[in-house]
């Protein structure tokens, strides 16, 4: 699996980060879901330099003009609900793009709060058949929930290319991910973290994405 760490570079998605990160910033949600969008589309502008690409000549009021243009058929996924702003900013790019919605969340197996596992309960997607696959879902921790994720999207295909995308990993996830997706898969990330604490959040990581992009939960 290739992996592609932005924070490694020099870029505008890490100030975009660094205010993810700022705990006075969290406390403005409309902002906190803007940064999240706005680092799915500079990923996504990023992930169009690897595609393939085909000629299409425009009509213009003067003459014809010959473009580059994307020649991938592309689903873009997501996992509900902390995943919906980042898939909004890919979206924003990948406007003609086919989209899947994957009901993946992480379950406490136990009173400590330390071991969890993952309940899939709902798909929506097109086929993938052939398709470069795009999986979005902003925190990578334990990796369960995009291993889940990715095992769920099989049963509408086989993609061609698959590409998971997140805004920090936990080095875990990483290796999680490496046993289910295929080798040749590239996963971008914003930030690579330490790890996990003992309630398997990334540290030093946000918090709990879901909960900063549209209030606490139940």
């Amino acid at each position: 699996m290739n992996v592609i760490n932005f924070n490694e570079q020099n870029s505008v998605i890490n100030q975009f980060l660094a205010e993810l990160r700022d705990v006075d910033y969290q406390k403005n949600l409309p902002l906190f879901r803007n940064n999240i969008r706005r680092v799915g589309q500079m990923m996504a502008y990023e992930l169009s330099k690897t595609l393939s690409y085909k000629v299409l000549e425009v009509t213009t009021p003067l003459d014809t003009a010959v473009v580059n243009v994307p020649a991938d058929e592309m689903v873009i996924a997501t996992v509900l609900r902390a995943g919906l702003p980042f898939h909004q900013g890919f979206l924003d790019v990948f406007d003609h793009a086919e989209n899947a919605f994957v009901s993946a969340y992480r379950m406490y197996t136990n009173r400590e709060h330390t071991e969890v596992g993952v309940h899939t309960e709902y798909l929506a997607s097109p086929s993938v058949e052939g398709k470069t696959l795009v999986i979005v879902d902003p925190m990578l921790a334990t990796g369960g929930s995009m291993a889940a994720a990715y095992e769920a999207m099989l049963k509408t295909g086989t993609p061609r290319t698959v590409h998971i995308a997140c805004v920090i990993a936990a080095p875990e996830g990483i290796e999680v991910l490496r046993q289910a997706v295929p080798e040749d898969t590239t996963l971008w990330c914003a930030a690579i973290d330490a790890g996990m604490n003992e309630h398997k959040y990334i540290v030093p990581g946000f918090g709990d994405c879901g909960d900063l992009c549209f209030g606490v939960k139940l």
